[in-house]
């Protein structure tokens, strides 16, 4: 068996850190250091040597009460209190030999340390030579303290070979509180952070309504770039699952390929399968590759056997081939991308259309001409889909741009074309071919910065930073224009400065408006951190905007909502966040999301949090990482929707932590379904100290449900 090559614990293997046994130069001089001597000359000379003895070969130090040096058999014979010592590596025995000719030194009735992680044990025999290799013989390991041997790991014998980063270990007994929890007739690991294959710890846990759950995983390093991962999965209620991941690394290319089969899911009746390919290439010439494929066998697959929220609420799986280039002043971007529907709710007129191709160009020139700076965007894509309207889009938008600034100020005056032809299938009577539109886009960004430094003990500089954006755009008829990809985005501090209401080129929205925002930040002089960041903006509206998406309404207000976002470091260790927008009418609040973090430790964190969105969500939620003893952490998550009237997840748990092992017990309920589905389970998780961990991964749903959270014991 063997150790995960990517964890920095080895599974079931055992961290012996890295013994770095080989001097510097094995055949160079030894140096004595004795209390006492006394020789026997003759054929046969001998040497005695008494009064505490002292032996240093390159970086490798033996001492002993006595010893006995004979040179015809090279070796020194070490007795009383033997010590040994190198660069990671420390050895007591009461007794051992020393075969200065080969290297190699061989203690009896040994106690040893190993590595930075307080490894320690015991052997009946420890032979160390000087080419790395390391042999233990009636082997107890552990890395509890002394006094304390909570768990314990046994084995006939154990080999360490660590110039080539791997060990082995027959007739294995992991001990837990004296009581034996795993056995092995044979394992080998990695010794350091090298890669070995073999199978890696199992993990045992409830997968709710999948029944019970048990996973061995296989780890096949193939070679130095190759590796893979085979894991059986059984589900009680469900079959045997069988995941494989391939990963490889080459100079121009990486990426992994994952294949999950389920067959013949005796819940849902059917064969179920997952594929999954990431691909990258750098190419030496300036370009990239990326492909992205995900595919599953059926709409329930992630709610299922995804085992998250947020894998159940996953609607489309994104598929795409792409390349792309760029240099200081261009770029080139060009993809083939389909999407596979995983919401049986979403009717195919509203199905995402695939882009066979798109092609998209960008191009900045700074100070083209007298200080102006010139660019230019450029696409062509071809939308296809079975239902609706299909065909090309063409666009092109030249762009030039005179930056005026100043110590605290600047002024940047633009000027825009865009123009879009397209060439239509599948129309409907009545309906052009081929509609175009052109229209310029004029616009005017400035801004200040004032700076002033804030009295009292703590030296810091704040900061006001006012902007405003004008941009008129004229009116264009576009309802004869199809709407592709094309959608209006949620309001924030990105989209209040953008010259474009409208995500996407199939609509331009006229407009003659006046944005504007003011930011205020106080920064600590002496440690450059933030301690407090706010900015609040909205637009008016000069005239009325008539472009709409179909099915929309024009709409006649003259302002837009009120944005905000402050952040706060309200205390040492207390931060708030705030997101709000509102309305000048009677709707009143938008969308708000705020979050309170406090979070004095590593192991103490509390976060509460508050997000609402106007018909459509209201949620709050509460996580937390608390000492309630001294060993003992308290966990857990609630998070709960107020506009349906129900927890969406909760879990709670307790960790206990001692000196060298810890332990994780968690209880979860959440909605795994689209349709509100509810799901349960129980993780029990022990962690061996610079070994392994047994059990269900309660550390993953910890880190991904609490937020500052971390999983490393201390």
């Amino acid at each position: 068996m063997a150790a995960d090559p990517l964890a920095c614990a080895n599974s079931l293997g055992v961290d012996l850190g890295e013994p770095s046994t080989a001097s510097a130069d094995p055949d160079g001089p030894i140096v004595f250091e004795v209390g006492e001597l006394s020789a026997t000359l003759g054929p046969n000379p001998t040497a005695e040597l008494g009064g505490g003895v002292l032996l240093r070969r390159g970086g490798r130090l033996i001492g002993a009460d006595e010893a006995r040096y004979d040179p015809g058999d090279r070796a020194v014979l070490l007795s009383g209190d033997v010590r040994y010592e190198d660069g990671g590596t420390q050895v007591r025995s009461r007794s051992a030999e020393f075969a200065y000719g080969s290297g190699r030194i061989e203690f009896a009735g040994a106690d040893f340390t190993l590595g930075a992680n307080n490894a320690r044990g015991g052997a009946e025999n420890v032979m160390i030579n000087d080419r790395g290799e390391l042999r233990f013989d009636g082997v107890r390991y552990t890395t509890c303290p002394p006094g304390s041997n909570d768990w314990v790991l046994e084995a006939d014998d154990i080999d360490l070979d660590t110039r080539a980063g791997a060990g082995s270990a027959r007739d294995i007994k992991l001990r837990f509180q004296g009581i034996p929890i795993l056995w092995a007739p044979y394992i080998s690991f990695p010794v350091g952070n090298a890669r070995k294959s073999g199978v890696l710890t199992p993990e045992i846990g409830s997968a709710g309504r999948s029944g019970n759950e048990l996973r061995v995983p296989f780890y096949w390093n193939i070679a130095p770039n190759y590796d893979a991962t085979i894991t059986p999965r059984l589900l009680t209620d469900r079959g045997l699952q069988l995941q494989t991941g391939f990963r490889y690394l080459t100079r121009l290319h990486d990426g992994e390929a994952v294949v999950q089969y389920l067959p013949d899911d005796k819940l849902f009746d059917e064969t179920r399968h997952l594929l999954s390919l990431r691909h990258r290439s750098l190419w030496t010439n300036g370009w990239r590759g990326l492909l992205n494929f995900r595919e599953v066998s059926d709409s329930q697959y992630f709610e299922d056997l995804g085992g998250s929220l947020s894998a159940s609420s996953t609607t489309h799986l994104d598929r795409h081939l792409s390349v792309d280039w760029q240099s200081d002043t261009m770029s080139v971007f060009a993809q083939v991308q389909d999407f596979q529907t995983l919401d049986d709710a979403i009717t195919p007129v509203d199905e995402p259309y695939q882009r066979l191709p798109q092609i998209l160009f960008r191009g900045r020139w700074p100070g083209a001409l007298a200080g102006i700076e010139a660019g230019i965007d450029a696409e062509l894509v071809n939308f296809d889909r079975e239902v609706g309207v299909t065909g090309w889009r063409a666009s092109v938008a030249p762009r030039a741009e005179l930056p005026i600034t100043g110590p605290g100020w600047f002024i940047r005056p633009a000027v825009a074309w865009n123009y879009t032809q397209y060439d239509l299938d599948n129309t409907a009577a009545g309906q052009p071919d081929s509609p175009s539109r052109s229209l310029p886009i004029g616009s005017v960004d400035t801004g200040l910065v004032f700076e002033r430094l804030t009295g009292g003990s703590e030296r810091r500089i704040q900061t006001i930073e006012p902007r405003l954006l004008y941009v008129h755009v004229p009116y264009r008829d576009q309802d004869a224009l199809p709407v592709f990809d094309t959608i209006i985005p949620d309001l924030n501090l990105v989209q209040l400065f953008r010259t474009n209401r409208f995500l996407g080129p199939d609509r331009i929205g006229d407009t003659d408006q006046v944005s504007f925002g003011v930011t205020s930040r106080i920064v600590d002089v002496t440690s450059g951190k933030e301690v407090m960041t706010a900015t609040i903006g909205q637009t008016r509206y000069l005239s009325d905007r008539q472009v709409t998406l179909p099915g929309d309404a024009p709409t006649y207000n003259e302002t837009s909502d009120y944005v905000a976002e402050v952040r706060f470091l309200l205390y040492e260790h207390l931060n708030f966040d705030l997101g709000h927008q509102w309305g000048t009418t009677e709707n009143g609040t938008t969308q708000s999301e705020a979050r309170l973090q406090y979070r004095p430790g590593s192991n103490r964190v509390f976060n509460i949090a508050y997000r609402y969105r106007r018909d459509s969500l209201e949620q709050g939620d509460v996580s937390w990482s608390w000492p309630i003893a001294s060993q003992w952490n308290f966990v857990g998550r609630y998070n709960y929707s107020f506009r349906d009237e129900e927890a969406l997840e909760e879990f709670f748990g307790l960790e206990y932590e001692s000196c060298c092992w810890g332990l994780r017990l968690v209880s979860r309920r959440h909605i795994s379904t689209r349709d509100g589905t509810r799901d349960s389970s129980v993780g029990l998780q022990l962690v061996l100290k610079g070994m392994t961990s047994v059990g269900t991964a309660a550390d993953k749903l910890l880190e991904r449900g609490i937020l500052g959270y971390s999983a490393d014991l201390r």
